[in-house]
């Protein structure tokens, strides 16, 4: 069982240039395949379905156009954005709750469903957890063998931020004052904001809560133990404590730093950690028994001045070995890097990011020779493209502005692909010259 995962926000209150920032870590199997895909606005007829993975539900007549990492097998997303700015996050959480033996929803594919359907952050709040009193989420018995559990989620756009956590159908919400991390551990106490409407009858139902005092969320739906060994508590306290730390000098790079960093969270305030390896940090790698990995990553720059395009930078794989390449939903992403399957693939590039991190590897020890030419490699693009992203995204507003939205996505889409088909020709020949030895050793 994976305990890992790891969401933050900064708004804008806490931010150097005063717009909201988003950052997610999504760790799964080490080999899990988890492409990303661009999906446009669709209408639907007033009859129309949606099958998820277990569950079917009502569709609604618009679904709004929206990037996700998904896991290759699964319907919904592990983090996305959409048309609207609306972002979001998932981590993995466990409840008290025996596991259900009827279906109920992915965690995942709330995330798709907040996203399809949520003009802003607390719209989609309303979707997903009007979705979990209907039809439930958690751990169930299933046909297929998927793994599930219950499940915590920011969810923010440029001007507010949102925490759900949840237990089978219930939930707690809480809104974001300045800047936060949640991890794979219930967080909400009694500061909630929201709860579901039985939260309370089932926490006193079970024995979880007793006397006239405001329900606690966590004290009484949290299965604490099943969530010691991934130490959840321990990295959403390291990603607070550096983004209080940095409060209002917050930006693009200090949040890929935290998606990097390496601490195990002993000491919560240390600088950022750029040594290898450890199982426990933000950045994960999987060791010995612990066959979890930081699968792809993203950091949203937001904006709800219309200076600019919203920036977001989405890395494949370990972001500490890797680069985050920026997207623009306004063009096509590009499509190559939809491309993959439960099968390794010379053709994903997901798979190519993966050869990278183990060719760095010698079992369960790095190489830091290699190490520091794979990130100097990308260091040389990602500062590139921390500059040109940026101009390119006020110049892309601009035309938008001005009526030519069929020029700025022609010139976003092929600013994109460029970069893309760098990044992947450069990490080819990164692997190039690794010992065909060094790249088999897992």
């Amino acid at each position: 069982m994976l305990l890992s995962c790891d969401t933050m926000v900064a708004l804008p209150n806490s931010t150097r240039h005063g717009q909201t920032l988003f950052a997610k870590n999504s760790d799964r199997p080490e080999e899990e395949c988890q492409p990303l895909v661009h999906r446009g606005r669709a209408r639907h007829a007033s009859d129309a379905r949606t099958r998820c993975q277990f569950v079917e539900l009502d569709q609604v007549s618009t679904t709004y156009g929206h990037v996700g990492s998904r896991p290759y097998w699964c319907w919904g997303y592990e983090h996305g954005f959409n048309e609207h700015q609306v972002v979001i996050g998932n981590e993995g959480l466990a409840s008290k709750f025996p596991k259900f033996q009827e279906p109920k929803l992915v965690g995942m594919e709330l995330v798709r469903l907040g996203l399809e359907r949520g003009r802003s952050a607390g719209e989609a709040v309303d979707v997903m957890v009007s979705l979990i009193s209907k039809f439930g989420q958690g751990e169930f018995r299933n046909r297929d063998g998927v793994r599930t559990y219950d499940n915590g989620y920011i969810v923010a756009d440029p001007s507010e931020a949102y925490v759900i956590e949840t237990a089978g159908h219930e939930w707690a919400v809480k809104k974001v004052e300045s800047a936060l991390g949640i991890s794979n551990i219930h967080s909400i106490g009694t500061d909630w904001d929201r709860l579901s409407p039985l939260a309370e009858h089932h926490a006193r139902e079970n024995g979880w809560h007793t006397g006239e005092a405001q329900v606690n969320f966590a004290e009484a739906y949290c299965d604490f133990p099943a969530r010691a060994e991934g130490r959840g508590m321990q990295r959403s306290a390291r990603s607070c404590a550096v983004l209080n730390s940095h409060s209002g000098e917050i930006d693009t790079r200090t949040m890929m730093a935290l998606l990097r960093d390496h601490s195990d969270g002993e000491i919560p305030e240390e600088p950022f950690c750029e040594e290898m390896p450890s199982s426990i940090s933000i950045c994960v790698h999987y060791l010995g028994e612990r066959r979890g990995n930081t699968a792809a990553s993203l950091v949203a720059d937001l904006c709800s001045d219309g200076s600019r395009l919203p920036v977001y930078w989405c890395s494949l794989y370990s972001p500490c070995l890797s680069v985050f390449l920026p997207m623009f939903i306004e063009g096509q992403v590009p499509r190559v890097l939809s491309i993959g399957s439960a099968q390794p693939s010379d053709e994903s590039p997901w798979w190519l990011f993966r050869a990278l991190e183990r060719s760095v590897r010698r079992g369960d020890r790095f190489d830091s020779e290699a190490i520091d030419t794979t990130r100097s490699t990308w260091n040389q693009l990602q500062e590139e493209l921390l500059e040109s992203a940026y101009q390119i995204a006020a110049e892309g507003q601009e035309l938008i502005d001005s009526g030519k939205r069929d020029v700025a996505s022609q010139m976003l889409t092929e600013y994109m692909s460029r970069n893309v088909n760098r990044a992947l020709s450069l990490a080819r020949e990164m692997l190039a010259r690794k010992p065909l030895e060094a790249v088999a050793t897992s």
